[in-house]
């Protein structure tokens, strides 16, 4: 494994830092129809792909234009590309990754997920969408300031690759795209709460992290560097790449909001609209700004919520020996997916660092209308193109979901406790049995207190895949053959 100072122009630019830029960002499925002009066309395609480099520099372009505030947005986009195993096994690359989930793909992972679907003699079929239910053999990652840009990048990546032509060598599967929400939703997934708050900071790249975010070595986030307790095996061509899971999820907005009006937390002094919020606070484990109960446990404070230089600084005052959920219900979604000093600290002491992942999400779809509202019933679809990074999918996004959001009984890690079980993650957690989903603890003055979850889940996945986003220096020398045959663009012009 190497320790070297990180390699900024080997490594996609949607990896490190906040990834690549976009208001707008479409995920493009292909498979590969024809290997050899494929490998010959991606030599083409290479320098295309946006490095962690050049994004530091656009970010960079962005942050003078804002303090200069001139009008409009810096025109961009950019190109990240990634293979899923029958990727690799199409394009004949060789050495194993060893990462299981990835090996397998997420269709074959999706049962044990507990992503909802029917079983036919013997069969299990998730409910997903068509396309991700198909061979994928990877994914352009296009991100820009509109949808104009990342239309023009799209079509000079298909003219590439001879799309349409006698020269084509890849076929599309499907594709997605999402949006930044405006207005009032800038930066706050659908259901309301600010997104995106407690990605780690990496070692080596980020050099001066927020109060209360936890800085992790880059081979958690990057192959075979330090960090990456797989390293030694893996090959040596993954240096920098890293794996990128990637989830079709689809939210049920007005369900969410009516189960939440229907269930209020009564205290004393509360109305019942500021119980309703203080459930989907307890719930979430932060209040829609970003403000962290465990810090303001009865009352939202946006300009907490808002503050970078606190909004992380925190450890879940409440402890698991005393089962004390006063503060921060265990099972809240934020405690369960980064539980922070419940397991870090006395007496479990474990390190987390390996189940650490970097989001990159987009969210999709429209807002919900006034008859969604009215009859708090879903009619369109939306919700969150959600995408992470990771040295393993195994300890990382499968783990988290599997061992955490889907498991009752973490993080206390027994069947039976003075307050009950902690109970799942209300807005990830799945059932994998399709047994009764509850959650304990959201009363702050009557910890013993369980709610029953609707049947039907508030965040539902309609697909996905796992994925492997190699170095540039991979990408060229590796994936890429050089031929001796007229390259695509050569041969569109005669």
């Amino acid at each position: 494994m190497s320790n070297d100072t990180l390699d900024l122009d080997n490594i996609q630019g949607d990896i490190l830092g906040g990834g690549l830029p976009k208001k707008t960002e479409t995920f493009y499925f292909f498979e590969v129809t024809k290997v050899d002009r494929f490998r010959s066309q991606f030599s083409e395609f290479v320098p295309l792909v946006k490095t962690a480099a050049q994004v530091n520099g656009h970010r960079e372009e962005i942050y003078a234009h804002k303090q200069q505030k001139k009008p409009g947005l810096v025109t961009f986009a950019a190109v990240n590309v990634a293979f899923s195993q029958s990727g690799l096994s199409k394009l004949g690359i060789q050495g194993d990754l060893k990462d299981k989930a990835f090996t397998a793909g997420q269709l074959k992972d999706a049962q044990s997920l507990g992503d909802p679907g029917s079983t036919t003699d013997g069969k299990y079929t998730p409910d997903w969408e068509a396309g991700f239910k198909k061979e994928i053999h990877g994914v352009f990652v296009i991100a820009g300031d509109c949808h104009g840009s990342v239309t023009k990048e799209l079509h000079q990546i298909k003219h590439i690759f001879g799309v349409g032509t006698a020269h084509q060598s890849i076929h599309e599967v499907t594709h997605v795209r999402g949006d930044d929400r405006l207005g009032e939703g800038h930066k706050k997934e659908h259901f309301g709460w600010l997104d995106g708050i407690s990605n780690p900071a990496i070692d080596g790249f980020d050099e001066a992290p927020f109060p209360g975010q936890d800085s992790i070595k880059p081979g958690f986030v990057l192959a075979k560097r330090d960090g990456d307790i797989r390293g030694q095996d893996r090959p040596d061509w993954a240096i920098d790449g890293s794996f990128l899971t990637f989830r079709y999820l689809f939210q049920r907005v007005p369900e969410f909001h009516s189960f939440l009006e229907e269930n209020p937390i009564i205290l004393p002094g509360l109305s019942r609209k500021e119980g309703s919020e203080l459930l989907g606070a307890r719930l979430v484990g932060r209040w829609k700004s970003g403000a962290p109960i465990d810090v303001t446990p009865l009352h939202d404070d946006k300009e907490l919520g808002a503050d970078p230089q606190r909004n992380n600084l925190f450890e879940f005052k409440g402890s698991i020996e005393a089962n004390d959920q006063s503060r921060c219900p265990f099972a809240a979604h934020i405690r369960k997916t980064y539980p922070r000093a419940d397991l870090e600290g006395p007496p479990k002491n474990f390190n987390i660092d390996k189940n650490r992942i970097v989001r990159r999400g987009i969210q999709f779809g429209p807002e919900v209308t006034e008859q969604e509202k009215c009859e708090k019933k879903t009619h369109h679809g939306r919700g969150l193109l959600f995408a992470c990074y990771s040295s393993s999918i195994d300890d990382g996004f499968q783990f988290i979901q599997k061992s955490w959001a889907n498991d009752p009984g973490f993080p206390l890690d027994v069947t039976k406790t003075a307050t009950g079980t902690p109970g799942f993650d209300a807005i990830i957690g799945q059932s994998a049995s399709g047994s009764t989903r509850t959650v304990n603890g959201t009363n702050p003055n009557d910890p013993t207190t369980n709610i029953t979850l609707p049947n039907e889940l508030f965040v539902i996945p309609r697909g996905g895949e796992y994925f492997f986003a190699p170095s540039v220096r991979a990408l060229a020398e590796t994936f890429a053959v050089k031929s001796a045959h007229p390259s695509t663009q050569e041969v569109l012009s005669v």
